[in-house]
């Protein structure tokens, strides 16, 4: 889907111009105001990717209110838009967002919303939207945007586009992979103007915006007549590379075929990395990045979402129980915010868990909340919220374990240390277990007890602690 008669323009003082066969652009005279466009009726049976190209020119970088374009999903049958993707940043060029579009029973229309903010020379210029099936870190390098892939600026050492109708010494090849011609493109980065050692290339994937797993596979020639390394890692948005695949061969005569299990489990990006020892170390092309959800190995893994081990308790208990044997201590309450009582810590007007009252709690009693099952081999970090009220005794009043599934073998993996607040306090604990397992919060006799559970945020295995400068 891209722009034709098919979009609707929503009216208001914003002036939204289409330009035919061109782009259209946004701006106004009247501070925060608002230009919509909405999509026709979409459906998306399979996973595909929404492209957007974009450019957003302002006279000031440093607006406090700055222009905003907005991208939404509005589904039918649902009262709200779901915000799939933000941007703010001004460029002097055109800029390419990818988008993951989980495949969906329902119809839904794209919304797209600019925001003007309060710098009248502001306007935002969208060129293309583009719905196709498949996932976005999939590309062949036919098409100019490149499926948002971006090389990372380097003085000496650079991806390039190869093949096609550029003709230069460093386009060496005879043919790409996807068409088997001198016209078809591929990714190629080349040691020629190599100065220093290890000099290093790095051409990096679109983020990934949806939870996916399976077998990611890319053909490459590799030309070696010094050392080369070629390897490609996931990086997630904390900067945190994790080595995934490194080839092992000295060169290749023709493509090869690379396949690596892949999981993506929260926002990640692919990144492939060359290393060059001097200005006679070759050369590696790439082309033809696939993704599949089953596994290199025909295994279907468990694809794990860490929003569904969270909960804010706002609706009901999301994935947690208590033990039928116990006695109900745990309770969903709702409780003004006052004078003397913060309120929930997710809004402040909102629900949290209550354990322990003068209602329910008796000496012995030990009330025990149960988390969601989790997935062995999987490195986590927990984080909750919780405040304590009215009790003399420190030892055992509120515990977090962790048991595999046989409910046998358990272990402490943090208690409370600290005196009571009557605020919200944070804590945050990281964990592996070979085998899947549950979180169990406990909390024995005291007066008050409160507890909410942000979402775990799940990190790769910290084996792995390399971090590169950006």
């Amino acid at each position: 889907t891209s722009f034709g008669g098919q979009y609707l323009i929503k009216k208001s003082d914003v002036c939204l111009v289409l330009f035919l066969g061109h782009y259209i652009s946004v701006d106004t005279s009247y501070e925060g105001e608002k230009a919509v466009l909405f999509s026709p009726d979409l459906y998306s049976e399979e996973w595909s990717c929404i492209r957007l190209i974009y450019q957003i020119s302002t006279a000031s970088v440093t607006s406090l209110d700055p222009p905003m374009l907005n991208l939404y999903m509005r589904k039918e049958g649902e009262s709200f838009d779901r915000l799939l993707w933000s941007a703010k940043e001004p460029s002097d060029s055109w800029l390419i967002a990818s988008l993951d579009l989980t495949n969906s029973t329902k119809k839904y229309k794209i919304v797209l919303e600019a925001e003007m903010g309060r710098d009248k020379s502001a306007s935002i210029a969208v060129f293309e939207i583009k719905i196709t099936p498949g996932y976005c870190i999939e590309c062949d390098f036919e098409e100019n945007h490149l499926c948002g892939f971006v090389n990372r600026w380097n003085p000496n050492v650079n991806w390039f586009v190869g093949g096609g109708n550029i003709r230069n010494s460093q386009s060496i090849l005879p043919k790409d992979h996807t068409l088997k011609s001198e016209l078809g493109h591929y990714m190629y980065v080349d040691s020629v103007y190599v100065k220093h050692f290890q000099e290093v290339a790095q051409l990096i994937s679109p983020k990934t915006t949806a939870p996916m797993s399976g077998c990611l596979s890319f053909y490459y020639q590799l030309k070696q007549e010094s050392s080369i390394v070629f390897t490609l890692y996931l990086r997630d948005m904390s900067g945190f590379y994790e080595e995934i695949w490194k080839t092992d061969s000295a060169s290749t005569a023709d493509w090869a075929l690379a396949e690596v299990d892949f999981s993506a489990p929260y926002p990640m990006e692919v990144v492939f990395e060359v290393a060059f020892n001097s200005a006679n170390g070759g050369y590696v092309a790439l082309d033809d990045i696939s993704f599949s959800p089953v596994y290199c190995s025909n295994q279907t893994g468990i694809l794990f979402n860490p929003a569904d081990a969270g909960c804010n308790f706002e609706e009901d208990l999301c994935n947690f129980y208590q033990d039928h044997k116990d006695v109900p201590g745990w309770s969903r309450v709702k409780v003004k915010r006052n004078v003397y009582r913060a309120g929930d810590h997710t809004t402040g007007f909102g629900y949290y868990l209550l354990a322990n009252t003068k209602f329910t709690s008796q000496p012995g009693y030990i009330g025990r909340l149960y988390g969601p099952t989790l997935p062995g081999n999987l490195q986590f970090c927990l984080r909750f919220y919780y405040a304590l009220y009215g009790f003399f005794k420190m030892s055992g009043t509120l515990a977090v374990y962790i048991f595999e599934e046989n409910h046998v073998v358990q272990e402490k993996i943090w208690s409370v240390l600290d005196s009571p607040k009557g605020v919200w306090t944070q804590a945050e604990i990281s964990f592996k277990k070979p085998m899947p397992c549950k979180v169990r919060a406990s909390s024995s006799y005291l007066q008050h007890c409160r507890w909410s559970f942000s979402m775990p945020f799940l990190f790769r295995d910290p084996s792995y602690p390399r971090s590169k400068p950006e």
